[in-house]
């Protein structure tokens, strides 16, 4: 069989290119530790990342698409090996959509804010005798 596979000329598909995150520590900032960390042992002020749970739950944000927070909670507690339960998961899910729609937000404010700044500033080079507020000594 293989004869024949290196007659037709058989080969293999290449590994698809897999994005690798880094997770980082992140401040203690309530009583319970969050689902994909724990206590760093050596700061009780910070949470260490388990990359394992972290990476289950990216996949169960995919899964999300397809099936009940019931459902993939359960999957999730297996797949990680720490139980988590679908309202967990769902409030879990839900502060990380508001984070995101919170920072895009103040992205389009502060690239409003930029426009709105440059104008300022063309309008008031174009009046009749204008100013720098740059020190002149240097």
């Amino acid at each position: 069989m293989s004869e024949d596979r290196n007659g037709l000329g058989y080969w293999t598909l290449p590994k698809p290119d897999i994005e690798v995150k880094e997770w980082s520590r992140i401040p203690r900032v309530a009583r319970t530790v969050p689902f994909g960390y724990k206590e760093d042992p050596d700061d009780a002020d910070f949470l260490l990342p388990i990359k394992e749970e972290l990476d289950a739950l990216e996949q169960a944000k995919q899964h999300l698409k397809q099936y009940s927070y019931r459902e993939v909670a359960i999957w999730l507690s297996k797949e990680a090996g720490r139980y988590i339960s679908h309202m967990g998961l769902k409030k879990r899910i839900d502060i990380e959509r508001r984070r995101k729609k919170s920072i895009t937000i103040k992205r389009e404010l502060t690239r409003r804010l930029e426009k709105t700044i440059q104008e300022i500033e063309k309008i008031e080079t174009q009046r009749t005798g204008s100013y720098t507020t740059a020190d002149s000594t240097t």
